[in-house]
């Protein structure tokens, strides 16, 4: 099972979550962006359904494959504060 950190930073004039180097929108206070995070790691290991999926790699060749809707990741969320 893979994790996911969700971390609580300054960004943008306030605060924001940032997950794999990509930001959330930026929220008002620090309160804001926790509370966001929590919510998003939250659903994120919400089990859903398997289904077949299809993508392009980069060398532009289609896949298809099952993603299974249990195999959902574990998070954590990191916060200085």
């Amino acid at each position: 099972m893979s994790e996911v950190t969700y971390e609580i930073v300054e960004h943008d004039g306030g605060w924001a979550y940032k997950v794999d180097g990509v930001f959330s929108e930026p929220f008002p206070t620090h309160a804001a962006a926790l509370a966001a995070a929590q919510r998003a790691a939250s659903e994120q290991t919400v089990p859903g359904n398997t289904e077949e999926i299809e993508f392009e790699d980069s060398k532009g060749k289609w896949h298809t494959e099952t993603a299974r809707g249990s195999d959902r990741p574990s998070t954590v969320i990191k916060d200085k504060d």
